[in-house]
């Protein structure tokens, strides 16, 4: 009787297991035949295809392999790469609620009207509406013979499947053939391949270097065509101004992106703005800690969700009178500028990020870092720095034993005296509008107390609040108010006491631009200017000369700076006493502050912020 039971259990195992492979391949979808018109070779390419040498050079160089198999180190290469200065046109996406959706049009139209080549790099790539929409136009552009490549970062997008991914390398199946620089079909089939960028699956990954990158690049390679857009935005719907259901969201993250194409003069240049953007993704692309995602089903059901998404999304008012005027819209408002790409490839191997935080930043002449300090030691003529960041921090580095290694505190002294008209103005967000409360932290009780304050006062600030801001004489003293009304610099915060969070009638959103501009040169891209990416993370961005691109960002400065308050005044104080008397989650965490601060100074957390 066991014996019997034992072979049907056997049978029935065997019948599973052929079924499933039966579903396997079915669910994978077959090749289809070659038909009329077409040759008989893999992939039925038709018989007016084009055997054209360029292309398919272009697709070998765009084509995954595991790390093993290269001959150099792709980290290595870009940080020894001489970068030049470019000429460009540069496009800026603002930081209001219709820029937001004009920012998610502007991607989705991009990657509709790409004709050759899409790369595309997020740190956070969500499973929502946004994501799901632009994974439906990137399968549909795969399937009109657009080569497509995707990386996002295994903690910012972390799933343990990633089946909306595979639906999407999956498209490849029915992938049209791509075109060549005349426009005419060529026997290479497009593909859509996509890489979990330090993929945590894998062994001896360093999980805790990640790429913080925001990057689309449209036809880079095509230099009449090419597309570059880069910035603070994720692939989110927090980003984009628009609620699930499409009506506007003006609690939307307020950001700022750069869109930027060849010039002109540089079409015939083999490495414009363009084609070198499509360079450095190919790099990361093939970083050893990445995983190829290889899917065995062929999952429809997200195939079809994404399609939903788009068409979903293309349904919404607000998102349909921004895409309908795509067209002129990307063809208006660039400024002439001359840009350089910059990078932090050199965090994601660096060893010592702390002791040794000089020598791995002169390691990489290409860092983003590393640029802004040359440019503020070396512009004399230097008068004003203007930066916009979520979570700036000013870091101080001590070594093993104590002594200090570099203190930005001292860089920004040594600056401002050199010249008795030269200002520093920031904006960052405040304990109301934070999304990190950790991060708000260390800005509250380190950034901004270090530059402007000293002595006794600011170890007032920083370790009682009794007896600082709940502190009416302390916030009257002439200690305080000639600290915090510093006339060389000036810390201004987002938010103010009408906000909707604490009964008034004015929604702040929540700040995640990352830019800086001076009276000479600018710089917008992903870095947040925290530890993190000082540290650990790799960042992207352009470097830029225009006095028309700066007078723009220098207009939207001052309407952020009109949505602030100053730190250390009468309002700021205010706004955080209404706060924490409205209690709520953000009150509670604006009475911790200083306990949370405090332990991650002391535990060495506040290096992984």
């Amino acid at each position: 009787m066991i014996c019997l039971l034992n072979r049907k259990l056997r049978h029935i195992s065997l019948f599973l297991f052929a079924l499933l492979l039966v579903q396997g391949c079915a669910l994978k979808g077959p090749q289809p035949p070659c038909g009329d018109g077409f040759l008989n070779l893999k992939d039925c390419p038709p018989v007016f295809a084009k055997d054209d040498k360029r292309i398919a050079q272009l697709m070998d160089e765009r084509r995954w392999r595991p790390f093993e198999g290269l001959t150099e180190d792709p980290l290595q290469v870009g940080i020894d790469a001489k970068i030049p200065i470019q000429s460009a046109k540069v496009k800026i996406i603002g930081p209001t609620q219709e820029e937001s959706v004009n920012s998610i049009a502007a991607k989705i139209w991009m990657i509709e009207q790409a004709q050759h080549t899409i790369d595309a790099t997020y740190y956070i790539f969500k499973r929502d509406l946004i994501g799901r929409a632009i994974l439906g136009t990137l399968c549909n552009a795969v399937k009109r013979g657009v080569d497509v490549r995707l990386i996002v970062d295994s903690v910012g997008s972390l799933h343990a499947i990633h089946s909306e991914l595979k639906a999407l390398v999956n498209c490849s199946a029915e992938g049209g053939f791509v075109k060549n620089y005349a426009g005419e079909t060529t026997t290479r089939k497009a593909r859509a391949q996509v890489v979990i960028f330090n993929a945590l699956s894998k062994v001896f990954v360093r999980f805790n270097r990640r790429s913080h990158d925001k990057l689309l690049v449209v036809d880079g390679s095509f230099a009449d065509k090419a597309l570059v857009m880069t910035g603070g935005r994720n692939i989110s719907l927090d980003y984009y101004g628009l609620t699930a259901d499409g009506q506007p969201d003006h609690n939307t993250f307020k950001d700022v992106e750069i869109i930027v194409k060849p010039h002109s003069n540089t079409l015939a240049d083999k490495d414009n703005v363009g084609r070198l953007s499509e360079r450095y993704f190919g790099l990361l692309f093939l970083h050893k800690g990445n995983k190829r995602l290889t899917p065995w089903l062929n999952y429809r059901g997200e195939a079809i969700q994404a399609q939903i998404a788009l068409q979903r999304i293309k349904g919404f008012e607000p998102f349909r009178q921004s895409y309908d005027g795509m067209a002129k819209y990307l063809s208006a408002d660039f400024k002439e500028a001359k840009v350089r790409l910059a990078h932090e490839l050199d965090n994601l191997e660096n060893w010592d990020v702390v002791e040794s935080y000089e020598e791995n930043r002169d390691r990489n002449p290409n860092s983003i870092v590393t640029l802004l300090n040359r440019i503020t030691r070396e512009a004399d003529n230097l008068k004003t720095i203007r930066v916009v960041s979520p979570y700036l921090f000013l870091p101080e580095y001590t070594g093993p034993t104590g002594k200090v290694i570099y203190d930005a505190k001292k860089e920004f002294d040594d600056w401002l005296s050199k010249d008795p008209e030269r200002t520093i103005e920031i904006i960052t967000n405040s304990v109301l509008t934070s999304d990190n409360f950790m991060a708000q932290s260390i800005i509250d009780m380190d950034m901004a107390p270090r530059l402007l304050l000293s002595g006794d006062i600011k170890e007032q600030w920083v370790e009682d609040e009794e007896q600082s801001e709940l502190n009416p004489e302390f916030v009257k003293s002439h200690e305080w108010l000639s600290q915090t009304n510093n006339p060389r610099i000036k810390i201004y915060q987002l938010g103010k006491i009408d906000s909707t969070l604490l009964g008034g009638n004015k929604i702040y959103g929540k700040l995640h631009a990352k830019f800086m501009f001076s009276d000479e040169i600018g710089f917008v891209g992903t870095s947040n200017l925290d530890y993190r990416s000082r540290l650990f993370n790799n960042e992207f961005g352009f470097f830029f000369q225009s006095g028309e691109l700066q007078r723009e960002l220098a207009n939207i400065f001052e309407q952020l700076k009109a949505q602030s308050y100053l730190w250390g005044s009468d309002k700021w104080l205010a706004m955080r006493k209404k706060l924490r008397q409205a209690d709520g989650f953000k009150g509670r965490w604006a009475k911790k502050q200083r306990t949370t601060f405090t332990r991650l100074r002391l535990t060495g957390l506040k290096w992984q912020i």
